[in-house]
């Protein structure tokens, strides 16, 4: 699933939320809880990856060039949003998986 999925989904349940609200008379606590869920998602998908993560990468890292080069550009500190990107990439490399 890409992000550009990910995105049109929540902004069509944010939408939806939305009517929700303005029908039962709520928008403001509607709308306070679409701005927090958003605020969490986007927290959780920039989060650093644990340090277990380090260790798939490293196992990663060398087998294929543009694995490789997603690695690079994650640079030291991996974000989850990052990580998978770069364990897509490697399993579509991977015929094994």
């Amino acid at each position: 699933m890409s992000l550009t999925v990910i995105l049109v989904v929540g902004v069509i349940l944010s939408i939806a939320f939305h009517f929700i609200g303005v029908f039962a008379g709520a928008k403001k606590i509607v709308w306070l809880v679409i701005v927090l869920m958003w605020a969490a998602s986007i927290n959780v998908a920039m989060s650093e990856i644990k340090p277990h993560g380090y260790e798939e990468i490293k196992k990663m890292k060398g087998q294929f060039s543009d694995t490789d080069k997603l690695i690079e550009e994650a640079g030291d500190e991996v974000s989850v949003y990052e990580m998978l990107g770069i364990k897509k990439s490697y399993v579509t490399n991977n015929p094994k998986k």
